[in-house]
């Protein structure tokens, strides 16, 4: 299932209290997935790692009183019983626990108890796992574990995804670019004992936090290299080089009538994504006449990126007029 898909579908989930398993690579978002969906039904969430849990930490710190044992629920599991708004509980990385420690957490699932003491009705629970393939320590989820979630949904990067999701994070215009260009390489997720990275989402915007902090020419390549791989770095050096050596945007914003248009789709995916970081009310109208000039799916491209850095371009006159002009691509 595809991120925004998954985001709509835990979201509506999650107040219906429908306990939810997620499965995927690493690095492909199922985290930060999690918390979109509860900020978007405003639920609190609680993050658990049962992988550093033991199974005596899901029944309670052992206690006596009047002389009968008993166990005191404490930190986040008195959380779930005196929880009194819609709360979310993921147990992040469930499959990498071992078994004892799962079965330990089946009581919170299927009968929504913690040693007699009730969970509150508000709490949902979701968990996520990596898959066995994915050599990331997972020992696979028991079967009776399994079984306590309504549904098992598998999470697959999308980059018409991750590209709202990176202008909204603030990632480099060129790293965002590229990724357009090379659309594969936002998965290109390879396990390996080797200690190197390959590119995935988390990767790939390491990469970007990585590119905002103005690093020496020099070292660009190895450090992006041990951040997503050396195919990756390799491929991302060589775009940087045209994207650093492109007509100036501000040259095209004075001229957007006679500008040049680049025939390359690599030089147009650079420059869509130079001239998305310029607009503003004060560009927006020539940045409109510049992609009236482009190819058909760079100027649809060039659009979509400036409606969703600045919404208010719908309301420019040359945007209109781009519209009526292309209405038979936008869908």
């Amino acid at each position: 299932m595809r991120p925004s898909n998954l985001i709509d579908t835990l979201s509506v989930m999650f107040p219906a209290h429908e306990p939810v398993l997620l499965k995927g690579a690493p690095g492909v978002g199922k985290t930060a997935i999690v918390k979109r969906a509860c900020s978007i039904c405003g639920a609190k969430l609680i993050i658990s790692h049962p992988v550093v849990n033991e199974p005596i930490d899901y029944k309670g710190m052992p206690f006596v009183q009047n002389g009968h044992a008993d166990f005191l629920p404490f930190g986040d599991l008195r959380a779930l019983i005196e929880a009194r708004e819609l709360t979310v509980f993921f147990l992040d990385d469930l499959g990498q626990a071992p078994a004892a420690v799962q079965a330990a957490a089946m009581q919170l699932i299927l009968e929504r108890k913690i040693n007699g003491h009730e969970v509150s009705p508000c709490v949902t629970f979701i968990a996520a796992t990596n898959r066995k393939q994915d050599r990331a320590g997972v020992m696979g989820v028991i079967e009776p574990v399994k079984s306590r979630f309504i549904t098992i949904l598998e999470l697959t990067p999308e980059l018409e995804d991750w590209v709202p999701w990176a202008l909204e994070e603030k990632m480099p215009v060129e790293l965002i670019a590229f990724m357009r260009f090379r659309p594969n390489l936002l998965f290109d997720f390879k396990p390996t004992a080797d200690i190197t990275n390959s590119p995935c989402p988390r990767t790939v915007a390491n990469v970007g936090r990585l590119m905002k902090m103005g690093l020496p020419a020099n070292t660009e390549y190895e450090i992006y290299s041990g951040a997503a791989g050396d195919g990756f770095a390799a491929e991302l050096m060589g775009f940087l080089k045209i994207y650093r050596n492109l007509t100036h945007p501000d040259v095209i914003l004075m001229n957007p009538d006679t500008a040049p248009v680049a025939e390359d789709p690599a030089t147009l995916y650079a420059t869509c994504g130079a001239l998305a970081r310029r607009v503003s009310d004060q560009t927006a109208d020539r940045i409109c006449r510049y992609a009236c000039r482009m190819p058909a799916e760079f100027s649809v491209l060039l659009m979509r990126d400036c409606m969703q850095i600045y919404p208010q371009i719908v309301n420019h006159r040359e945007y209109i007029a781009w519209a009526a002009k292309n209405n038979n691509v936008l869908n």
